[in-house]
């Protein structure tokens, strides 16, 4: 699967999932260890907010504090909306996948930058969609094809406070399946 494909159904799986909220959602708890669904969708709108700006070429330094706290104000769900289609705008620019970000632990290659936030969309769509008790619908196609992407980093990332331990799964559990469990999700969505 093509990396903007991914992005843009990866972005389709949380647009869906944050469409579902509603008023007395924003308080409950989510996946993601001590945040509420807010705190979950605050943090996705900022990473998206980021990505116009160090795309163009700015540091994180240039941008300081100016997505820090809550960001959603009183319309979460416009602010992601446009929050979202800014971060879309400036990946299918053209060349956009070229550059280089500087990112918070060196230079990166853009294209890398966009498997990052690509799987970030996906599993946070998967964790807000359980915290809201509906189905995250990832899809075999795009779990897949971001498994190729985390797998031959997970273990790399362990210890490293992104994501908590792999979940244990059957062997033959779905794409989807493998993918949470293998950022510390549990599947089956017990916990929350």
């Amino acid at each position: 699967m093509d990396l903007l494909d991914a992005h843009g159904r990866a972005m389709d799986v949380f647009d869906r999932a944050v469409h579902k909220v509603g008023i007395s959602d924003w308080d409950s708890p989510s996946p993601c260890t001590d945040w509420t669904v807010k705190d979950l969708v605050n943090h996705v709108v900022g990473e998206q907010l980021w990505v116009p700006e160090l795309l163009a070429g700015k540091t994180m330094a240039e941008v300081g504090d100016k997505f820090d706290g809550d960001i959603l104000n009183d319309d979460p769900i416009g602010t992601w909306e446009a929050a979202a289609a800014a971060a879309r705008a400036a990946w299918v620019e053209p060349g956009a996948l070229d550059r280089t970000v500087r990112l918070s632990f060196g230079d990166t290659a853009a294209r890398e930058y966009c498997w990052q936030m690509t799987v970030d969309l996906a599993v946070h769509g998967w964790d807000l969609a359980r915290a809201l008790g509906s189905d995250p619908g990832i899809g075999d196609e795009l779990a897949t094809a971001l498994l190729g992407f985390v797998e031959p980093q997970a273990q790399a990332w362990q210890g490293s406070g992104m994501f908590a331990d792999p979940v244990p799964v059957a062997d033959d559990a779905d794409p989807q399946t493998r993918l949470v469990a293998m950022l510390g999700r549990e599947p089956t969505g017990a916990g929350i």
